[in-house]
């Protein structure tokens, strides 16, 4: 079992930045894959990122590519989402999740989620 708590959402204006944390309860945390997909108000999730357990690969949807980047930290049990160059497309409630299956981009393949953490980006 794994649970997961998002912190580091907010509002920030066009261009700025904000780094997402997720930390994760369990000892297993390292087994997992970890994505954050996000969702806002009138629209399905989707998927924003990826990484594998050890952190040597990771994966982006294109609208985030070059902007966004996650990394892992498996002593901490904490993944995260640097953005930067945020738009006002980027708002949405953004959520870190945990799967068995390496760089899936789809959200039924991630056994675990987070609450989510609001990001608000004003033009």
């Amino acid at each position: 079992q794994v649970q997961l708590v998002e912190s580091g959402g907010g509002l920030v204006q066009a261009g700025g930045s904000l780094r997402l944390s997720c930390a994760a309860s369990g000892r297993t945390f390292s087994s997992y894959a970890m994505g954050w997909f996000r969702q806002a108000p009138g629209k399905e999730r989707e998927f924003v990122a990826a990484i594998r357990w050890s952190g040597g690969r990771t994966y982006y949807a294109d609208s985030v590519k070059g902007r966004f980047t996650i990394s892992r930290d498996n002593a901490k049990n904490t993944v995260y989402l640097q953005m930067t160059s945020l738009k006002p497309e980027d708002t949405a409630v953004y959520y870190c999740a945990a799967s068995f299956i390496p760089g899936s981009r789809r959200s039924n393949d991630y056994e675990y989620w987070g609450q989510g953490t609001q990001v608000t980006v004003s033009s």
